[in-house]
């Protein structure tokens, strides 16, 4: 059985620590920021839950080896679209996306294709038609190709760097 990592285990010592301190010497605060963590942890627990869901769905039926034939080092071109398709459609904060794309990085996700995917992300699929209320059709086609232009050059480049 492999022994489980807790990574971030000092950051959360020193904030637990810190949290401990103000409660001593600024308990009025307090509230406030338990207040505030909660929003917070009630705003994200949902895509936690969604990626946790997803890694584990994604772990059971298919094996890094199906996957990896799709993303790894002797992926096609299509890879790149995946991961830009990937990017577009996913949804949430970045950094809950983070732990699944570790996961996949260590079984041989290209860097490449991580920040392809990171910079999909700047097309939000449901803000498209406000977009185009407030900037016109014309504005957001050109805007959404220069995104995807530059995911697939961005990925390309670091592909590039990181091979040296």
């Amino acid at each position: 059985m492999k022994k489980l990592k807790f990574k971030g285990i000092k950051l959360l010592i020193l904030v637990g620590i810190i949290f401990i301190l103000l409660a001593i010497f600024d308990s009025t605060h307090i509230g406030m920021i338990a207040n505030k963590f909660s929003h917070m942890l009630y705003k994200v627990a949902p895509i936690f839950t969604l990626v946790i869901l997803l890694t584990a769905i994604i772990n059971y039926f298919l094996k890094p080896k199906q996957i990896m034939k799709h993303f790894g080092k002797d992926a096609g071109k299509m890879s790149t679209v995946y991961a830009l398709i990937g990017g577009v459609l996913s949804h949430g904060p970045m950094y809950a996306w983070y732990p699944m794309l570790d996961d996949m990085r260590r079984h041989g996700l290209r860097d490449g294709l991580i920040a392809t995917f990171m910079y999909g992300r700047a097309i939000k699929l449901p803000l498209l038609p406000f977009m185009i209320a407030m900037f016109g059709l014309g504005f957001t086609i050109i805007l959404n190709l220069y995104i995807i232009l530059f995911a697939i050059l961005q990925g390309m480049a670091i592909d590039r760097l990181m091979k040296k």
